[in-house]
């Protein structure tokens, strides 16, 4: 069983990360979403609320492609959280070049640290390139629409959010 991991905070899980999601699952037969815990990036919602919304999104794209999905929190190590799902490929988005320098240090480092799991890149699509978690978060807290961009799900996570 070839089994993947793609990393990321998700706060919130965007278009963007679905996309990705998506894709991904042609490549493996199980796909482990290691949602960060990350306490230095203060994310807005909860761990519990990035993995339920993770989950919701990935169940659609789990009975379509037939690929397992499964979300995983994770404090540790990148590299010691795909050997504890037994990863055998890390999955990172890309949109633009400065992702790919960031990335490409990632790579580095991880090979030093373990050289039998690979890093695969998939780059967003198009119309999901300029989607990032974090703008995402600005706009609905300026009250913008940001249906464009997330599942309506997280959209009325983020609306409830700001409004309430």
């Amino acid at each position: 069983m070839r089994v993947g991991l793609y990393p990321g905070t998700f706060d919130p899980v965007t278009l963007g990360h679905t996309d990705i999601i998506r894709r991904a699952c042609s490549l493996v037969d199980r796909l482990v979403i290691g949602v960060a815990i990350n306490r230095d990036k203060g994310p807005m919602f909860s761990l519990e609320e990035r993995v339920a919304m993770v989950e919701a999104e990935a169940a659609p794209l789990s009975a379509a492609t037939g690929c397992e999905i499964v979300a995983h929190p994770f404090e540790n190590l990148l590299i010691d959280c795909a050997r504890d799902v037994q990863a055998q490929v890390i999955i990172r988005g890309l949109r633009a070049v400065a992702d790919f320098e960031y990335e490409f240090q990632m790579v580095g480092m991880n090979r030093k640290l373990d050289d039998t799991i690979e890093t695969v890149f998939l780059m967003a699509e198009a119309e999901h390139q300029a989607i990032a978690s974090k703008l995402v978060k600005e706009i609905a807290r300026l009250g913008g629409d940001v249906s464009k961009f997330v599942a309506p799900a997280v959209n009325e996570a983020l609306r409830a959010r700001f409004d309430g």
